[in-house]
């Protein structure tokens, strides 16, 4: 199982959050709510409004995000569909854990809250230079108060 670190349109209440959910893609437990040990910049841009986690540490906010262990076939369809390595990269991040939900087998213990994991994310060295002027998120909303409306992959032309 890899560890995941989910910020957008993937997390709970959010648009795309059913993928998560769906068997045919593999397996994705819930770990915990957590965010960003180092500052990135969390941006909503492009003509589809979808949001970008830069991958230029030190600038920006702490981001915050959900855990998800996945297995195999849902990591490979995770990185199919963030178009692995073409939109989003798969990198490490460090994370503080806010809240650890998930089911612990007698091997592991609990993480307590304040504890530092490592988790993959998607985040991208390849975005427009004027993203980098864009406002900055700690947390994503696609129904926010920004105003972007994300749109849905099944209604882009």
């Amino acid at each position: 199982m890899t560890q995941i670190f989910v910020y957008g349109t993937l997390k709970k209440g959010q648009p795309n959050y059913h993928r998560m959910l769906d068997g045919a893609n593999g397996k994705a437990e819930f770990c915990c709510r957590a965010h960003t040990v180092e500052s990135y910049p969390l941006v909503i841009a492009g003509k589809y409004n979808i949001p970008f986690l830069l991958n230029v540490p030190g600038t920006g906010w702490q981001v915050s995000g959900e855990v998800y262990r996945v297995d195999g076939p849902m990591l490979q369809f995770l990185d199919k569909f963030e178009s692995v390595p073409q939109m989003y990269q798969r990198t490490p991040v460090r994370l503080q854990v806010d809240e650890w939900e998930c089911k612990t087998s007698a091997s592991e213990a609990a993480l307590a809250a304040g504890s530092i994991i490592e988790a993959f994310v998607y985040s991208t060295t390849t975005y427009q230079p004027e993203w980098l002027s864009h406002t900055f998120y700690s947390n994503y909303d696609a129904y926010g108060d920004h105003g972007l409306q994300f749109c849905e992959r099944e209604n882009r032309h």
